[in-house]
C-alpha cells in the first residue's frame, strides 16, 4: 500500500512530474492512511524524494515495456503486481497482460478495482499463486501464458524480500522461456551503515530485507542463467536522466533490464 500512495501522491504533490499513471489516484480512494510506516520517522524533503525514486523505477519499467512491445513483444507479466494499474492503462487488444500474485492479495485487488470502477480489461489474466503450494510455471500454465510467444517480466519491489535462492529460480524460469524474453527488476547494493535504520524499521513491521548484491554479482548471476543483454542502473542515474536532482545513497538501488535472447 505505501507504493501505491507514494505513487498516488505524485500525481498530486509532484504533479506528474516523473511518471504520469492517471488511475494512482482512483485506485487507492477511500483508504484512511492515518500515519504511514513508509514514510514514519522521516522528514519532508526525504518522502517527497522516495516518492520521486518509486515514480522513476515506474517510469523505467514502463519504457522497458513500451520499448519490448514495440519489437513484437505481445505478452507482460507483472510478479508480485500488488496495485499496479499498467494493465489497465495499457488495454491494447493484442497486448495480453498477466497479474501474477497471491490469492488473498489478487482478491483483494479485484475487490477494490470494483469499488472504484477501474474496469478489468479483456487483456488482462489474473494468475493467482500461493508460492507454498504451486509454482511460477503451473501457476502462468494455468491461465494460458504461452512460453512460446515473447514475454517481458515486471518485477518490482520484490528481490529484496526474497532468498537468493529464490530470485535465482525465478530469473532461471523466466530465462528458460522458449520464446523472445525480457525482464524488469530492481535490487539493492549491500545495506550501508547510513541505511541500518531504514533496514532495522521495515524488519520491525514484517517484512525484513533479505537479499543483497552489487553490480558485478547480479551481472554474473544473470550471465550464467543466460541472459545476453545486460543494462544495469543505478537510481541516480535514472534519476538524473530524468531530470530530477539524485542523491548519494540513491546509487545504493539499481533497475535492471535484461534480455535472454
Amino acid at each position: 500500500m505505501a507504493v501505491a500512495h507514494a505513487r498516488a501522491d505524485h500525481q498530486i504533490v509532484d504533479g506528474a512530474r516523473v511518471f504520469a499513471d492517471p488511475l494512482a489516484v482512483r485506485i487507492v480512494e477511500g483508504d484512511d492512511r492515518g500515519a504511514n510506516d513508509f514514510q514514519e520517522g522521516l522528514d519532508d524533503d526525504a518522502v517527497r524524494h522516495r516518492r520521486l525514486l518509486i515514480a522513476a523505477r515506474s517510469r523505467f519499467a514502463d519504457e522497458a515495456v513500451a520499448a519490448a512491445i514495440d519489437r513484437g513483444v505481445d505478452q507482460v507479466v507483472v510478479l508480485g503486481a500488488g496495485l499496479d494499474t499498467a494493465a489497465y492503462r495499457n488495454t491494447r487488444a493484442d497486448i495480453r497482460f498477466f497479474e501474477v500474485d497471491h490469492p488473498v492479495t489478487q482478491e483483494w485487488k479485484r475487490q477494490r478495482l470494483a469499488r472504484t470502477g477501474i474496469e478489468v480489461p479483456a487483456s488482462l489474466t489474473f494468475a493467482p499463486v500461493d508460492f507454498e503450494q504451486s509454482t511460477l510455471a503451473d501457476g502462468l500454465a494455468a491461465v494460458g501464458f504461452d512460453r512460446g510467444r515473447g514475454v517481458i517480466f515486471v518485477w518490482l519491489g520484490v528481490v529484496v524480500y526474497l532468498t537468493r535462492q529464490s530470485i535465482e529460480d525465478t530469473l532461471r524460469y523466466i530465462a528458460e522461456q522458449d520464446g523472445p524474453v525480457e525482464v524488469v527488476f530492481d535490487y539493492r547494493y549491500p545495506v550501508a551503515a547510513p541505511d541500518r535504520q531504514r533496514v532495522d524499521r521495515v524488519a520491525a513491521v514484517g517484512e525484513p530485507w533479505l537479499s543483497f548484491f552489487d553490480e558485478d554479482e547480479m551481472r554474473s548471476l544473470l550471465q550464467s542463467l543466460g541472459y545476453e543483454r545486460i543494462r544495469d542502473l543505478s537510481a541516480a542515474r535514472i534519476l538524473d536522466d530524468y531530470g530530477i536532482a539524485s542523491r548519494p545513497t540513491d546509487s545504493v538501488v539499481h533497475l535492471v533490464h535484461a534480455g535472454a535472447r
